[in-house]
């Protein structure tokens, strides 16, 4: 029988044949137009009830995000499977393909089987689930079929202008990979390449002749005046940081010629950022792809000929950027955009003034973009060492607090708050604060504005101005000088661990990416302290756990029978008081057998809170022994023993139990030499409660009080 099915359709299921991969075929409504080797648990969970909805928010949005993205996007969908979506072109119409659909580790198809058989997979068919299950191993299988792929992506007709405007609340500036350099592998710019630029700078000092076209030299003109005066501005800038020599040139180059819309755009991955701009492009965000091939670029460069860009979707009419690119050195490193309305000319001779002076100051905008660099590379690396020696030293409990000083420092920031999720609930506490004016510590919930949503998406928020985000001003009593913040979480793989705030640049400036730049260069370090921290904590609270009782949450016997030993050794040295008081709840075994276990459990927590609503901060109270507890009274002599045993008497007594009233019995003993064991002292203390006991119960009795008879009968 002849396959009468369309070629690519053939292709498709050869390719993913060949590579034991599955390819989706999707148009712009996600709708499947064709499918080749299909993974039987993509096909079951889409077309299940439960499951078909969250398949449609991975896959089914896979067109617009390759679309976004200008390329391929990897991740990996709910079911755990690898895949990567890269646009395709077919006769002119837009699809994506999902390519892969492939389990590329066995702990994730370990995990699918278990969601199978116990988990929330258990109710779809095991024999439709399981068919045709794809297990590469690895991505390779999915790379060489994407690569295949390639050749059907589109190929753009023109360069592609985005603008962009500024971030709204949910966007942040897009964190670095996990690995950013340390303090120990941070390296500068060659400043060889500084020098080089200079010493070409020198040479290349602009003059009006070599910018006038060739027909008008000779005249001075108004281009010629512009010449000189942008002369002058070159002589100043090195004085000024790299941002701001590029909104003084896009500046200049707007008024002097009258052009309202100008940005200076340097070389940022595959495409062009903007630096700084005027008109209706200041305050936005401008990338631009110039999908030219570098050698054409470098001609136009050395030509002056500029490159004329669209908006992505734009209509008729609209307006476009006429793009200059930039030569420094051999490479284009830049490029200057003016805005155009379609259809229109610049003046005739413009272009190629605009191009000259651009060109004259390219390199100087380089030498100052290198200086920043190395000037930013240095401050990151000092703020690391120092950063790492302040945690180094930090004491455990002023840990949270040196953090902050530290990023305060590091980012010349007045005001630093540091936020960690208090429980499962996700709810933010305040760890430590620097210059605040504001107690938080003691506030449920902070930083519900901003900071959640950074730990949230695992993105830092930055911001020039509070109000850019919509969102309202902190309160007037907080007394925050400026708007411009910074929420950047801190994070290791998934665990997100906390938010470092901060605001109120000492030099009263906004907060920029250079700034987010060097969180991110301080966040491995920073979060593996934290983590470390946290670690310790959790450390401490299993000791604590082994050192409790589970029922009272008073210290266990074992605690109690050690700080004797240390208390009595320390009142050996120092002469120093202290007594013991041995309790015993009156009747328990009564109460235990009429009401229950449970009951008598509730009867000895009301026993241990009403202890610890009584005793002082240095007390030691413990769960002795079934009804039965101990309490160490440091730096206290007998009267004040008698005093407190009494109080805690009265408390008992005057507490409301579920069942019926329950009182109890203690017994006291002051320490002396007689006791030369802890043993000896317990038993003191123990033969005053048997006392108080034989005389009847709720009551208190000292050990000094008994007579010699009596503790001999006792023995």
């Amino acid at each position: 029988m002849n396959d009468k099915r369309p070629p690519k359709f053939k292709f498709l299921e050869r390719l993913a044949d060949e590579n034991g991969v599955a390819i989706a075929v999707l148009n712009e409504n996600g709708d499947v137009t064709a499918a080749a080797n299909d993974n039987s648990i993509c096909k079951t969970l889409y077309g299940s009830a439960a499951f078909g909805h969250r398949c449609a928010a991975d896959c089914g949005t896979a067109f617009k995000r390759a679309e976004a993205s200008g390329g391929q996007v990897d991740f990996t969908c709910h079911a755990g499977l690898r895949c990567r979506a890269m646009r395709v072109d077919d006769r002119g119409r837009q699809f994506v393909a999902i390519v892969g659909r492939t389990f590329t580790s066995v702990t994730k198809y370990r995990e699918a089987t278990e969601r199978a058989l116990g988990g929330e997979w258990r109710t779809l068919p095991p024999a439709e689930l399981f068919a045709n299950v794809l297990i590469s191993g690895t991505e390779e299988p999915i790379e060489t079929a994407a690569a295949e792929l390639e050749r059907f992506a589109p190929k753009p007709e023109e360069p592609i202008l985005e603008l962009e405007p500024p971030r709204p609340k949910e966007e942040a500036v897009e964190a670095r990979p996990a690995e950013t350099p340390t303090a120990e592998t941070v390296e500068p710019p060659d400043e060889n390449a500084i020098t080089k630029l200079i010493e070409e700078f020198n040479r290349r000092t602009i003059d009006p002749a070599e910018v006038m076209p060739p027909e008008r030299k000779g005249s001075i003109t108004a281009e010629a005046a512009a010449v000189a005066e942008f002369r002058s501005l070159l002589g100043r800038m090195m004085e000024l940081r790299y941002k701001q020599a590029a909104i003084s040139v896009v500046e200049f180059i707007g008024s002097r010629f009258g052009i309202a819309s100008l940005v200076w755009l340097e070389r940022n991955g595959d495409g062009y950022k903007s630096v700084a701009a005027t008109g209706e492009f200041k305050g936005k965000t401008i990338r631009v792809r110039l999908d030219l091939p570098n050698e054409e670029l470098a001609e136009r460069a050395l030509t002056g000929e500029p490159i004329d860009l669209r908006e992505k979707r734009a209509e008729a009419g609209e307006r476009g950027l006429r793009v200059f690119p930039v030569m420094v050195g051999s490479e284009v490193r830049a490029a200057l955009g003016v805005r155009v309305r379609a259809g229109s000319e610049m003046a005739e001779k413009l272009p190629e003034i605009i191009a000259r002076l651009a060109r004259a100051a390219a390199p100087q905008m380089e030498i100052l973009r290198l200086r920043d660099e190395v000037m930013r590379s240095e401050a990151v690396a000092a703020g690391l060492r120092r950063f790492n020696e302040s945690l180094r030293h930090a004491d455990s409990n002023e840990f949270w607090r040196s953090v902050a000083e530290s990023a305060a420092e590091v980012l010349g920031a007045e005001r630093v708050s540091i936020l960690t999720p208090a429980d499962s609930s996700g709810e933010l506490r305040a760890r430590s604060m620097i210059g605040t004016g504001v107690d938080l510590s003691a506030e449920r919930n902070v930083g519900g504005r901003i900071a959640r949503t950074a730990l949230e998406s695992g993105k830092p928020i930055v911001a020039e101005d509070l109000a850019d985000l919509g969102i309202a001003s902190s309160p007037e009593s907080w007394n925050y000088r400026t708007g411009s913040f910074i929420s950047f979480p801190i994070a290791i793989g998934e665990k997100r661990l906390a938010v470092l705030n901060v605001a109120d640049r000492a030099d009263g400036a906004a907060f920029t990416a250079d700034d987010v730049e060097i969180l991110q260069a301080l966040a491995p370090q920073l979060a593996v302290a934290i983590d470390r921290r946290q670690l310790e904590i959790r450390a401490v609270e299993l000791e604590k756990r082994s050192i409790t009782d589970s029922l009272t949450g008073l210290m266990n016997r074992g605690y109690i029978e050690e700080r004797l030993i240390e208390e009595m050794s320390r009142a050996n040295r120092y002469r120093t008081q202290m007594s013991l008081l041995m309790i015993d709840v009156d009747n328990f075994k009564s109460y235990n057998d009429t009401f229950g276990h449970p009951a008598g459990d509730v009867a000895l927590v009301l026993v241990a809170k009403a202890m610890k609503d009584t005793l002082r901060a240095a007390d030691v109270a413990a769960r002795y022994g079934g009804e039965e507890f101990a309490i160490l009274l440091p730096q206290t002599g007998a009267d004040e023993a008698a005093s407190i045993a009494e109080r805690l008497r009265q408390r008992v007594e005057r507490t409301e139990f579920p069942r019926r009233q329950v009182t109890i019995s203690i017994g006291f003993a002051e320490f002396s030499s007689e006791f030369a064991e802890p043993r000896d002292w317990i038993t003191a203390a123990d033969m005053a409660l048997y006392d108080a006991k034989e005389l009847g119960r709720n009551r208190v009795r000292n050990y000094a009080d008994l007579g010699r008879s009596f503790r001999e009968n006792v023995h």
